[in-house]
């Protein structure tokens, strides 16, 4: 990573993903400007057939701190966070910001994040850390967030304790150190592998505890096959690693025989 003194942080873009979020969004950007009203928002809609794309632009043609993306489809959330990113880094952004437009990314927790960022390359809006907590959730559900944050945790290795939280801010130097043409990931598991790249890259992941209440409109886009997808993808990842670090410690072990070896082949020699 660059060395973070010289890096300016001056220019925020928050990326919104929507896909029928018209009852939602234009709370959601109202709150957004309220709370940092320096930085722009890019609505990524994936052609909302509820009017979502409409109401962007509505938005847009009023402040021109937002900007709206339109896409030619639903393509999932994962994909339109990486058109985001791109768009963001081709407009010359220093921090780019992952916001959901359901209301469960609370704006105004967004400033003690970008200030944390000073210190790090990625800082996470985190539920699971002290201060954190979650709102009108059910008990299933919050304690099925909790294990697969465990889970990612043992399996990976990944020193984070939400690694499945998706209200996070980057550094840009963070995200054009990943190679985006190579995220496959969906749903949560894109969230943990932009944390483990971030990580991998040499990256500094900060913790910022936030309040996650639950989405009051809309409907949730959690499925069965999020799930699959998080608990097969972080497995392999988590394998990935620990092979990497077998070959290393053979290689290192090796190395320090090496010497050894040679001077009992020496030593074999003269007798």
């Amino acid at each position: 990573m660059v060395d973070r003194k010289h890096e300016p942080l001056d220019k925020v873009l928050v990326i919104i993903p929507t896909y029928n979020e018209a009852e939602n969004l234009e709370s959601i950007v109202q709150r957004l400007r309220e709370a940092v009203p320096t930085a722009d928002a890019l609505i990524a809609d994936d052609n909302s057939p509820d009017g979502t794309g409409d109401i962007a632009d509505q938005l847009a043609a009023q402040d021109d701190h937002i900007h709206v993306l339109h896409r030619a489809g639903k393509e999932g959330l994962a994909a339109a966070y990486v058109a985001g990113f791109r768009w963001g880094l081709e407009n010359g952004y220093d921090v780019l910001v992952e916001m959901d437009a359901d209301g469960s990314h609370q704006p105004q927790f967004l400033p003690a994040m970008l200030a944390a960022l000073r210190n790090a390359d990625m800082v996470k809006g985190s539920r699971w850390v002290r201060g954190g907590e979650v709102v009108d959730y059910d008990l299933k559900r919050e304690w099925l967030s909790r294990l697969a944050n465990i889970w990612i945790q043992a399996v990976m290795d990944l020193p984070v304790h939400d690694s499945t939280g998706g209200f996070n801010a980057f550094r840009a130097s963070a995200l054009e150190a990943m190679d985006l043409d190579t995220i496959a990931s969906k749903g949560y598991t894109f969230q943990v592998d932009l944390t483990r790249r971030v990580i991998a890259a040499g990256g500094t992941v900060a913790e910022v505890p936030i309040s996650f209440p639950d989405r009051q409109l809309g409907e949730s886009k959690m499925s069965g096959s999020i799930i699959v997808e998080a608990l097969r993808r972080t497995a392999g990842w988590g394998c990935e690693k620990r092979s990497a670090q077998i070959r290393q410690l053979a290689e290192a072990t090796t190395d320090r025989i090496k010497p050894l070896l040679g001077s009992l082949t020496w030593s074999c020699q003269l007798s």
